[in-house]
C-alpha cells in the first residue's frame, strides 16, 4: 500500500471515528429519552456511576474535584453564597466555573445545581422574598402559587441555577416545631392544593403520564418536594424527632400532598431527618422504595436531607458504614454529603465490592438522576448565561409578592365589643404612632431562610419595603407618622395620637432553632402593646411564623392582624390596613389560647380555640 493510500485510509478511519463520536446517542435530543439513558450507562464505570450520587457543597466543588470524582450534583447551603450581596453575573460564573469541571470528565456528563428557593430565591440579595407558606396557605389560592412559583423558577434562573429544594410539603400539626412556617397548613386538603406551586416551577406536565419528571426549558426548575413523610407530625413538634402516627394517620394526613406532587411531575423528593414509629425515614425502605417508587411509580430522584444518612444513627456518623448501607438500601439516590465525599464514596465502593448493595441498587439510583438530568434539557445547555437576570427582583415580581401578602393576612380582631370597627384606617389624620420591633426590620419580616440559613436581623439584608416604610407611604401627606420601637406610656398619652400600629413578633429563626415550647411575643413586645394599646386606639400586627401566645393582650387590642412572615413587600400589609384592598384570609392554622392545649387540631375532639380554624374577618376596601 503506497503513502497516499496509507493517509487516505488514516483520514477515513478518523472522519468514522469523529462520525461515532458525533452520534453518541446519548447526546442526541432527537433520540427517545429511554435509549439516552442506556446508551450512557452503558459507558459508565462504576466509579463514574457512584459519582452521579454525590452531592456537594460550593465551598469544596472546585473543577478539579469534579473532574477528579465525576460529582453528580452541587448546592447552596443555607446563606451559603459566592460573595456577600453577589450580583446574578456573579452566580452564573460560578455555577458555570463548577460546570466546566463536569463537563470536562470523559462522558462530560453535565452536574445538577441545587438551592432553597423556599420563599423565592432567598439566599440572594436582591431577590423577591414572597411570603412563607404559613401564610401562603391562608389565600387558599393555587392559583397564586403557581405564579409564585413561575416567578421564583425565573429569579433563580437569572443567577444560572436549574434545582429547588422546594416547596415543603410538611402538613404541621403542632406549631411548636421550628419549621411550621414552611408547611402551608395543618389540613392537608390545604397543602394538596397548595402544590400547584410545582408546575409553576417546573411547567405544565404535557403528558398524563404519572410519575414521570418534568421541567420545561430554560425558564423553568427542577422542583423538589419535601420531606417524605411525616416530618410536621413529630412528637410535640421536635425538629428531626419521631412521629408516633398509626398508618391510617400517616397515610391520610402526611402523605395526600405527595400524591399531587407526584401526579404533577415533580422532579425530586427530599426524605425526612424524622422518624416514622422509631424508624428513620432515611432508612425505611417500605416508604421509599416500597411505596413512593414502587406502589406511586415516582420515576424522578429520591435525594437525602444535608447529611441526612449520617443522621440515621444516633449521634450523628456514629456507624457511617451502616448509615450508607440504610439509606442506599432504603432507596436514596442522590447523598447530599456534603463535605466528606471522599469517605462517601469508598465506603458505597467498598459495600459494592464486598456485595452489601447490588449494582442493581446502583443502576437504579443512576437511572432516575440521569433521567431528570435529560428531562430538563441539562445535556442540550449545561452552561447558564445572563439572559434571565433582569428577573431577579423584577417589579412585574415583586407586585405578586405584594398581592400574596394582601391575600396571606387574616383579620381576627376588628374594633372592641360594642365599638365602630377601626380597619381600615384613615389615610387622612393628625399624628399616628407606628410602634413595636418588627415595624422597621425588613429582615424580621422576612422571618428564617432569609440571605442565612437562621435569618438575620436589619434593614442592610437585601432590598424591600418595611411596614413603616409602607406606612409613610401610604398616608395623606399631611398626616404626621412618628415612630418609635418601644415607647413607654408617657410618651404615648402626651404624644395626642389619632390611633397607633403596633407591629410585634418572634424574632428569625430556621429548623431546630425555632422549636418552643412557650410561643411568646419577642420582648418587648407585650410592653409595648401594654404602654401603647392602654392609652390609644390600636391595630396590632404579629409578624410570626406561627400562631403565638396573643390572649392575654386581646381584651386591649382594638384590631388584630395575623401578619405572619410577608417577606420584602411589606407595602401589602399597608395596602390592606388602610382599606386599598379589603382583608380575605382565613386561618389555615388553628389559634390556640394557651400552649397547654397543644397539639390542637381542625377535627380534634377536645377542640377549644381562640380562633378557630378558617376564621378570619373581612373588611371591603375604600371606594376611591
Amino acid at each position: 500500500m503506497g503513502t497516499l493510500s496509507k493517509i487516505l485510509c488514516l483520514l477515513l478511519l478518523c472522519c468514522a471515528m469523529a462520525a461515532a463520536q458525533g452520534t453518541l446517542k446519548y447526546k442526541d435530543p432527537k433520540q427517545p429519552l429511554g435509549a439516552r439513558i442506556r446508551d450512557l450507562m452503558n459507558r459508565m464505570t462504576l466509579e463514574e456511576k457512584i459519582g452521579q450520587m454525590v452531592q456537594i457543597e460550593r465551598s469544596v466543588a472546585t473543577p478539579e474535584v469534579m473532574k477528579k470524582y465525576f460529582i453528580g450534583s452541587v448546592l447552596s447551603g443555607g446563606g451559603s453564597v459566592p460573595a456577600q450581596k453577589a450580583t446574578p453575573e456573579t452566580w452564573v460564573n460560578m455555577v458555570n466555573q463548577i460546570q466546566k469541571g463536569s463537563l470536562s470528565t470523559r462522558l462530560g456528563i453535565p452536574m445538577i445545581y441545587g438551592i432553597d428557593a423556599v420563599h423565592g430565591h432567598n439566599n440572594v440579595y436582591g431577590a423577591t422574598i414572597f411570603p412563607h407558606n404559613v401564610g401562603l396557605g391562608v389565600t387558599r389560592d393555587p392559583n397564586l402559587l403557581k405564579r409564585i412559583g413561575e416567578a421564583t423558577a425565573l429569579e433563580v434562573r437569572a443567577t444560572g441555577i436549574p434545582y429547588v429544594f422546594a416547596p415543603c410539603i410538611a402538613v404541621c400539626r403542632d406549631p411548636r416545631w421550628g419549621r411550621c412556617y414552611e408547611s402551608y397548613s395543618e389540613d392537608y386538603r390545604i397543602v394538596q392544593q397548595m402544590t400547584e406551586i410545582i408546575p409553576g416551577l417546573q411547567g405544565d406536565l404535557p403528558t398524563k403520564r404519572r410519575g414521570v419528571p418534568f421541567v420545561g426549558g430554560k425558564t423553568k426548575v427542577a422542583a423538589c418536594a419535601k420531606h417524605f413523610v411525616g416530618d410536621g407530625g413529630t412528637v410535640r413538634g421536635i425538629d428531626e424527632n419521631n412521629t408516633v402516627i398509626n398508618e391510617q394517620g400517616l397515610f391520610g394526613i402526611h402523605m395526600p400532598a405527595y400524591y399531587n406532587a407526584v401526579n404533577k411531575g415533580v422532579a425530586t423528593i427530599m426524605v425526612s431527618y424524622s422518624a416514622w414509629n422509631g424508624l428513620r425515614m432515611h432508612a425505611n425502605k417500605e416508604l421509599v422504595t416500597g411505596f413512593l417508587k414502587n406502589k406511586l411509580k415516582f420515576r424522578g430522584f429520591v435525594i437525602s436531607d444535608w447529611q441526612g444518612i449520617d443522621r440515621i444513627t444516633t449521634p450523628p456518623h456514629l456507624n457511617y458504614s451502616y448509615s450508607v448501607y440504610a439509606g442506599i438500601s432504603a432507596g436514596i439516590d442522590m447523598i447530599m454529603v456534603p463535605f466528606n465525599y471522599t469517605e462517601f464514596i469508598d465506603e458505597i465502593n467498598s459495600q459494592i465490592q464486598k456485595k452489601l448493595i447490588p449494582i442493581s441498587r446502583i443502576d437504579d439510583a443512576v437511572k432516575r438522576i440521569l433521567r431528570v438530568k435529560f428531562t430538563m434539557g441539562l445535556f442540550e445547555e449545561p452552561l447558564a448565561d445572563l439572559s434571565f437576570a433582569n428577573q431577579l427582583g423584577s417589579k412585574e415580581h415583586r407586585e405578586l409578592a405584594r398581592e400574596a401578602v394582601r391575600k396571606s393576612l387574616v383579620l381576627l380582631k376588628n374594633g372592641k365589643t360594642g365599638a365602630k370597627p377601626l380597619l381600615p384606617l384613615p389615610k387622612k389624620t393628625g399624628k399616628i404612632l407606628v410602634a413595636g420591633t418588627h415595624a422597621d426590620n425588613l429582615a424580621y419580616q422576612c422571618g428564617g431562610w432569609t440571605i442565612t440559613w437562621q435569618g438575620l436581623n436589619g434593614n442592610d439584608v437585601t432590598i424591600g419595603t418595611t411596614i413603616l416604610t409602607a406606612v409613610k407611604n401610604t398616608v395623606a401627606p399631611t398626616t404626621q407618622v412618628v415612630y418609635s420601637q418601644n415607647p413607654d406610656a408617657n410618651f404615648v398619652q402626651s404624644g395626642k395620637f389619632d390611633y397607633a400600629i403596633v407591629v410585634v413578633g418572634e424574632p428569625p429563626y430556621a429548623e431546630m432553632f425555632g422549636d418552643s415550647t412557650n410561643l411568646t411575643i419577642s420582648e418587648p413586645g407585650p410592653s409595648t402593646i401594654k404602654n401603647v394599646c392602654g392609652s390609644v386606639k390600636c391595630v396590632v400586627v404579629v409578624v410570626s411564623g406561627r400562631p403565638v401566645v396573643i390572649q392575654p393582650y386581646v381584651s386591649t387590642i382594638d384590631a388584630l392582624v395575623a401578619a405572619w412572615l410577608p417577606g420584602t413587600e411589606g407595602q401589602g400589609v399597608a395596602d390592606t390596613l388602610f382599606g386599598d384592598y379589603g382583608f380575605t384570609g382565613k386561618l389555615a392554622r388553628t389559634w390556640f389560647k394557651s400552649v397547654k392545649q397543644l397539639p390542637m387540631n381542625v377535627g380534634d375532639r377536645s377542640y377549644d380555640p381562640l380562633y378557630p380554624f378558617g376564621f378570619g374577618l373581612t373588611t371591603k376596601p375604600y371606594k376611591l
